[in-house]
């Protein structure tokens, strides 16, 4: 049995993201979709002392239409600004010291565009929790048809049976054209995570993944589900 997902990259993404790329045999990047502004394609949350905070790269919004991954980073510091703030709200996790090594590369030279910086952070802390999940471009695929015709076609091209998805695809997936293909339909429950130590009261569970990893390190993988 061959389960594959397909998500739009983020930004130093959840702890959920790297679940579901652990659930899945291939993890499919399908960035050749429209970009979305205020979205988690180029921000997200990290915890310190006055509350939640954003962390956002800037990007060029050219066009309605642009595509995630035609998308270009605005300016050239931002790397520097996210690293002094994880530094500033992190230096005194527990775990901090294990992880700076591969935060410090992966800020050294983040690249011109969306697609790039989000996957280089994606595969690195997969690396790090001994993630082996195949991730592959949708573009390899030559992905064909409209919305749920193209998830069909990256499950046939990659002789896939079943298809992992998030709750909130339930929106506009056709469970019947999934059945009619033979496509087992699996939903990604994100639910009844543990908690774990913060640095920062009151816990979140929806903040960037390197929240745990600078708290938790090589133990993080107990507080995700697979």
């Amino acid at each position: 049995m061959t389960k594959v997902a397909i998500c739009q990259s983020n930004y130093i993404p959840w702890k959920g993201y790297f679940d579901i790329i652990a659930l899945s045999d291939i993890f499919v990047i399908y960035d050749e979709v429209q970009y979305t502004k205020n979205d988690w394609r180029n921000r997200n949350i990290i915890k310190t002392h006055n509350g939640n905070q954003w962390l956002t790269i800037p990007v060029k919004f050219e066009n309605l239409s642009q595509k995630i991954c035609d998308t270009k980073i605005a300016t050239t510091n931002w790397n520097k600004k996210h690293l002094n703030s994880l530094i500033v709200n992190y230096s005194k996790a527990p775990n901090f010291l294990d992880f700076k090594e591969i935060l410090f590369e992966l800020y050294e030279t983040p690249g011109l565009y969306l697609s790039d910086i989000n996957l280089k952070f994606i595969t690195s802390i997969c690396s790090y929790l001994k993630i082996d999940t195949k991730i592959i471009d949708s573009r390899e695929l030559n992905l064909i048809g409209d919305k749920n015709e193209k998830l069909i076609d990256a499950c046939e091209k990659l002789s896939a049976n079943t298809y992992i998805s998030g709750p909130a695809a339930k929106e506009y997936i056709n469970q019947d054209l999934f059945e009619q293909s033979k496509i087992n339909l699996e939903w990604m429950d994100y639910t009844n995570y543990k908690e774990y130590s913060q640095l920062f009261e009151p816990f979140s569970h929806n903040v960037s993944i390197i929240d745990l990893l600078l708290n938790t390190g090589r133990n993080s993988r107990n507080f995700l589900k697979y």
